[in-house]
């Protein structure tokens, strides 16, 4: 570390402060963010704390750090950086992301965070023009992260628009309604008991671990080889066109078709949806994941806190089953929209891989930037 770099305390460098009380129920309608500790919460019309500015999670959700460009309202269940003290904003939200605040939990039944227990944390920051240059190389990865996901959304709503146009307002009134066990294999969750979780062995995804794309393979839990090779044995292990499904805690919240046999075994938060040929999955799973769709099923749901999906009612959803010829057709303008998007969520894990990577190495000095 050279001598540009100074060693003293979080405090030192910004000064953290509580967040303000605001229920629900006196949430005004605005547009200006509430920042809670997991990220917006709501909205209202008054902000607390002008832009740019970074919250972390002090209560429930443990320090996790969020960056608004636009002013917000500061929740209660967070801490706000009140003062940077001369230092770049954006620097800041990275430094901070580089914590792992939970040890400093001071809470019993709900984890709670106290700013004075981390402002004495012992640091080392960089001058002012290398802070920006560091804030730059990665804000850089995320600017292009963002645009990918939001071409990905722009794609999906445009390949959803089409489908509606094809099978709902074009549908015939001739077509066969059917049973969803009909056009599928099987319709099943996954494991219903948990192995025991290991330091090193092969992933187990539940509901959390995934995405609207896939799973996030880094944050499944790891089991024994002999565990996991039972529960391939018991089907719960998803395989290529497979339609898997968050089936615990939403309304068909993530639906993806996968691209190919998983390196994976799912709980039964997850739900696998095997198609038999007569509804091809790609055209299936946009079906499933239109909003017309997930209103249907809440008459399927079960679970007040965390709503769960019903299998055995999920079997017996209506349908309607379009022509196999007029599927074929769609699929030459869809699939080709649906690739677009796999290529994007690959390239997005490439991106987000190379800044966690950079992220330590840059806060630590032991990667530097030209100025």
């Amino acid at each position: 570390m050279t001598g540009e770099w100074k060693e003293c305390k979080l405090g030192d460098v910004i000064t953290l402060q509580r967040g303000h009380d605001l229920p629900k129920s006196k949430m005004m309608n605005g547009t200006i963010p509430v920042a809670g500790s997991n990220g917006i919460i709501g909205y209202h019309n008054e902000a607390t704390t002008k832009a740019p500015g970074i919250t972390i999670g002090r209560s429930g959700n443990l320090g996790n750090a969020y960056f608004y460009n636009v002013d917000f309202w500061a929740h209660n269940t967070t801490l706000y950086v009140k003062d940077f003290k001369g230092n770049d904003e954006l620097f800041i939200y990275y430094f901070l992301k580089t914590f792992d605040f939970k040890q400093f939990n001071v809470g019993s039944a709900v984890p709670t965070l106290n700013r004075n227990h981390i402002h004495p944390i012992d640091v080392v920051i960089p001058p002012l023009p290398e802070q920006r240059s560091i804030a730059s190389v990665l804000s850089s990865l995320d600017d292009k992260i963002d645009l990918l996901h939001r071409q990905n959304k722009t794609l999906e709503a445009m390949a959803e628009t089409l489908f509606k146009q094809w099978f709902v307002e074009e549908a015939d009134e001739g077509w066969e309604e059917v049973d969803l066990e009909y056009v599928t294999q099987k319709i099943t969750d996954g494991a219903h008991k948990s192995p025991p979780t290991v330091e090193v062995g092969l992933p187990m995804a539940s509901v959390k671990d995934m995405h609207q794309w896939g799973i996030h393979l880094d944050s499944c839990r790891k089991i024994s080889e002999s565990d996991f090779e039972e529960l391939v044995r018991n089907d719960c292990r998803p395989l290529k066109n497979d339609i898997i499904i968050a089936k615990d805690g939403s309304y068909l919240k993530h639906v993806f078709v996968a691209p190919n046999d998983l390196d994976l075994v799912i709980l039964s938060s997850i739900a696998i949806l095997r198609p038999n040929g007569k509804y091809n999955p790609l055209l299936l799973s946009i079906y499933l994941k239109m909003n017309s769709t997930c209103e249907a099923l809440e008459n399927i749901v079960t679970g007040a806190v965390i709503p769960r999906i019903v299998l055995k009612d999920f079997r017996k959803f209506k349908l309607k089953l379009p022509p196999i010829e007029l599927q074929i057709k769609t699929l030459k303008t869809l699939e080709p929209i649906h690739m677009k998007c796999w290529e994007n969520v690959n390239q997005i894990y490439t991106l987000e891989k190379l800044r966690d990577a950079l992220l330590p190495k840059l806060m630590s000095g032991e990667l530097r930037v030209e100025l």
